[in-house]
């Protein structure tokens, strides 16, 4: 019988998700050493000590590195099997193409479906390196691709599949009854242009904020969803010819979207600067700047994560339905956030597939690389909790 074969993992990002994904890569990634790097010496130290901490071993390092600095990132990567981008998406192609030199493969958190496709181009380049490139990891785009995918392999002939998501606050605070637990341009992107969804089978951009509905999601109950930008990343176009119809919206708690209409109707979410008396300054970013401190996740919040995907389509040549139902809560034991542990454990699931070598080479869509009933089980060996009814 083979040894296994252990493995060196590179985060580049020592924040919340990325410590998740370094725990995770230590307790299920045959890690032989996780390498945690951030532009903050003592955040990556500290994400490090405590990865090695719950775990009871010396396994994670923290280093300092700054992912602007081509030729030092090309020399950390150097011997380390697959990396994962936890800085913001602005940075991800030119972390690929580091990889890509160094011999690394890669997953990331994305955040912008533009920069992934300039990643997957990088396929020729990719596949000459020998390393396997899956961009837009985490909870969404992420897990809940993966959960569309799961139920579309449930169903002999799918037609329809619309996913309902969010991360909330178990005990929500007015006026905002929202937290955030990642980056904020990260929320507002999300609230910003216009999503991709498939309907009569064909590419349609829809406009953000733009198709309130409610749902009853236990144990939440009511909740409102609204379309978002960015959640599907490239799956529409991978899903279109197999299915009709296909959508993803975000949950929140009752007129959190009304909030963010008005945002968006003042022109908040704007990038270019505008004259404000005699100095010039950029909406989002005073925008931001007023509104973080307001939503900004203490240490103590206790999230929840709801995750619902409901499919239509034919089995043994009958109509049915299929909802595939996930519910995480803020683990106690681990101190990791829902979100956390569903963005961060995502990436590191599929950082271990690539590791393994069961991701072919070169540039690959999230949504393909992995049959999703094998990346569901994945997800239920780690405790998450999931339920599938079949109508």
């Amino acid at each position: 019988m083979q040894p296994m074969k252990h493995h060196t993992y590179a985060v580049l990002g020592a924040g919340r998700q990325g410590t998740a994904a370094a725990y995770d890569l230590a307790k299920f990634g045959q890690a032989a050493e996780i390498i945690l790097a951030d532009l903050n010496r003592e955040a990556a130290k500290r994400a490090a000590a405590r990865v090695n901490r719950l775990i009871g071993k010396e396994i994670a390092r923290g280093v300092q590195l700054d992912v602007r600095e081509r030729a030092a990132l090309e020399r950390a990567l150097r011997g380390v099997d697959v990396t994962l981008s936890a800085v913001p998406y602005y940075f991800n192609l030119e972390i690929t193409k580091a990889c890509i030199a160094a011999g690394s493969s890669m997953c990331d958190m994305g955040g912008h479906t533009g920069v992934v496709r300039q990643q997957l181009a990088l396929d020729a380049e990719a596949k000459a390196a020998g390393v396997s490139i899956v961009p837009d990891c985490g909870m969404g785009p992420g897990l809940n691709v993966t959960m569309a995918a799961y139920v579309m392999e449930q169903l002999d002939e799918p037609h329809a599949v619309r996913i309902y998501d969010g991360g909330l606050p178990q005990n929500p605070a007015p006026p905002w009854n929202y937290a955030l637990t990642f980056h904020i341009n990260g929320l507002t992107n999300e609230m910003d242009g216009q999503a991709i969804f498939l309907r009569n089978g064909e590419i349609t951009p829809v406009d953000t904020l733009s198709e309130p509905e409610f749902v009853e999601i236990p144990p939440l109950g009511r909740l409102e969803a609204d379309v978002t930008s960015g959640g599907l990343s490239t799956s529409p176009w991978t899903f279109k010819g197999k299915l009709q119809e296909y959508s993803n919206k975000t949950l929140r708690y009752p007129g959190h979207f009304e909030w963010w209409r008005a945002f968006k109707e003042l022109g908040l979410f704007a990038e270019e600067p505008i004259e404000v008396g005699e100095q010039r300054v950029a909406p989002r970013e005073l925008f931001h700047t007023l509104l973080e401190p307001k939503i900004h996740a203490d240490k103590n919040l206790r999230d929840i994560c709801v995750m619902r995907v409901v499919g239509e389509g034919m089995k043994n040549g009958k109509p049915t339905r299929v909802v595939l139902d996930l519910v995480d809560r803020y683990d106690e034991t681990t101190g990791f956030r829902a979100m956390e542990r569903l963005t961060g454990w995502h990436c590191a699931i599929m950082m271990g597939f690539q590791a393994r070598g069961d991701v072919r080479t070169g540039g690959v869509s999230m949504e393909t690389a992995v049959p999703a009933a094998e990346f569901m089980e994945a997800v239920r060996i780690r405790g998450i909790q999931f339920e599938l009814t079949v109508e």
